[in-house]
């Protein structure tokens, strides 16, 4: 990049100039769509509520045009955003590491191989392995326990050396207490003497020992760092929906880890998992109590993260996903279970903005993650606001060239990190080949393109449904996440997605009544959310699945290079 490495004002100068001219350019497309004949009051709200939007769809554009920049253009494009990665010793490590992994009624039999391959990778005197469970007291609890000293002792997946992990810790709490974060910070308050780091892990993380040694050579190149953020990637799965989703957030979180590392520097996100962090400044500043209304804070890692940015600390992001991996949930009801956890927790962030003590990065790290949930709503909103302008004679003058452009030029802003990835890829035949050559990359990301158009407005209007109940009292519960693969019954996808579909034959009736014209631009979104329930239930099919594995299509690499069964 022309900019250099140690001028963090210039870079976000330079970023933030870019966001602004992205968002100019929007402003002035829905400007020329919605202005010709005159503004009607549902024209000034859509324009209202599309104004609301366009921060995340700038920020994910710009984000993507620096990443894919530095992508093809730089020699080794993590070192350029991350300068430990450069300073890095090849040399053993100096001090102590914990591979600390959190769990709650979790299946054993999935959680302990990786951790046994992970460990007999690592020298046992500078890495101890410690397995904290929140699982309540039991049936559930001591067949945990007993799988653990099953594993300890190595009669179940035993060490490639043989003989026993005399290096693996378990320890259950009796009530968990501030839940995962509380869970941690117990573990730091009373077992980790003479550690210095730990690798904190998730119930399906996986990661190799050359990429947690990595981590470590970058922690000890500098004394400031706190927490090094590894790039995550999803581990290859069977089931339809984790197999196409996590194909797209592969290569879109690549672009926009870089991109977004390059212009926020030492001030970076932290995102739970898969992260090394140095113990000592983590356990000062971090330990977390209640909300002014006495609740617990459920997104913790970027809180966490903020906290240390204020103290001087530095949060970076390693932009690679080699050897780092974790589970995606098997099905779209998972899926938006998950995602209305998320955005329970992420909504709790308003209530810390104000907090004195705070970075202006800081700060915006919290927006950010405020915005991933609250642009739901406003899209929602324009789009029954669109339905009823057209009902009532607006919009006649609309130029439906200017119209088809923006929406163009929405959609590819939002997805721009994904199809930055793409393009990376297709650009570079060398990694191309890795997927089977383009032909065959090009299969898998026009799979996920169709398959992202039919899931993300259902998707956002569960968010938006969620969001209107959130403040009379409805919660999104934290319990144990489904990991395996399973089938979706017609009755199980209509009792979930029963709102959405509703919401798609409303819309829908209300733009046919306007004109075919308002109904077929409103088409792409309407067929997601009346096909929202066939959606969940093929998505899960293994009939599906099947074929979709049996074609190749959206193969990761570590697919095709593992061993035929």
């Amino acid at each position: 990049m022309p900019v250099p490495a140690e001028s963090p004002l210039l870079r976000r100068a330079l970023f933030l100039t870019l966001v602004l001219a992205i968002t100019a350019g929007l402003v002035a497309l829905a400007w020329a769509v919605l202005a010709p004949g005159g503004w009607t009051p549902w024209e000034a709200l859509i324009l209202a509520c599309f104004l609301g939007t366009v921060p995340w769809s700038a920020l994910s554009a710009a984000n993507a045009l620096v990443g894919l920049a530095i992508l093809l253009g730089a020699r080794d494009p993590p070192a350029a955003v991350l300068p430990a990665l450069r300073a890095a010793s090849p040399a053993p490590p100096r001090r102590r590491t914990a591979i600390a992994i959190c769990i709650r009624n979790e299946d054993m039999a999935a959680v302990l191989p990786p951790l046994g391959r992970l460990m007999d990778g690592l020298p046992p005197e500078l890495f101890a392995l410690w397995v904290l469970s929140d699982t309540p007291a039991g049936p559930a609890a001591e067949a945990e326990q007993a799988a653990f000293h099953a594993f300890a002792e190595g009669r179940f997946a035993p060490p490639a050396r043989g003989g026993a992990r005399p290096n693996a810790q378990y320890r259950r709490r009796a009530a968990n207490d501030g839940f995962k974060a509380g869970n941690v910070m117990d573990f730091l308050d009373h077992h980790a003497e003479g550690l210095a780091y730990f690798l904190c892990l998730d119930a399906d993380s996986e990661m190799t020992p050359a990429a947690v040694l990595r981590l470590v050579a970058c922690m000890e190149a500098d004394d400031r760092l706190a927490i090094v953020q590894q790039l995550i990637h999803g581990k290859p799965a069977t089931a339809a929906f984790p197999r196409l989703f996590q194909f797209g957030m592969r290569h879109g979180m690549r672009a926009w880890a870089t991109g977004q590392a390059w212009w926020q520097g030492d001030e970076g996100p932290y995102w739970g998992h898969n992260a090394l962090i140095r113990i000592a400044p983590f356990r000062d500043l971090c330990r977390l109590g209640p909300l002014p209304d006495g609740s617990r804070i459920l997104s913790h890692d970027q809180v966490e993260a903020t906290r240390l940015h204020a103290a001087g600390w530095k949060v970076r992001v390693l932009p690679d996903d080699t050897g780092s991996a974790e589970g995606n949930p098997p099905t779209f009801g998972d899926f938006v279970t998950r995602d209305l956890r998320w955005a329970g927790g992420n909504m709790q962030y308003l209530a810390l903005l104000r907090l004195p003590g705070q970075t202006l990065m800081a700060r915006w790290q919290l927006v950010q993650a405020i915005l991933l949930f609250l642009g739901a709503p406003l899209w929602c909103a324009i789009l029954l606001l669109a339905a009823v302008n057209a009902l009532s004679g607006g919009g006649a003058a609309t130029p439906t060239g200017w119209l088809v452009l923006l929406l163009g030029a929405t959609w590819a802003c939002h997805y721009a990190a994904k199809l930055a990835g793409y393009a990376e890829v297709l650009l570079k035949p060398a990694l191309a080949d890795r997927y089977g050559g383009r032909a065959a990359f090009a299969r898998g990301a026009a799979a996920e393109i169709l398959f992202t158009t039919l899931m993300e407005p259902a998707r956002l209007m569960a968010q938006t449904l969620f969001l209107l109940a959130l403040p009379f009292g409805m919660r999104a519960r934290w319990t144990a996440q489904n990991r395996a693969d399973r089938g979706v019954t017609w009755g199980d996808a209509a009792r979930q997605f029963w709102p959405p579909t509703l919401a798609g034959l409303v819309l829908a009736w209300l733009f046919a009544a306007a004109s075919p014209l308002a109904l077929l631009l409103a088409l792409p979104v309407l067929a997601s959310l009346l096909l929202a329930i066939p959606f969940a239930v093929v998505t899960a099919d293994p009939g599906f699945s099947g074929w979709l594995r049996a074609h190749g299509i959206a193969a990761f690499p570590e697919e095709r290079d593992a061993p035929a069964p």
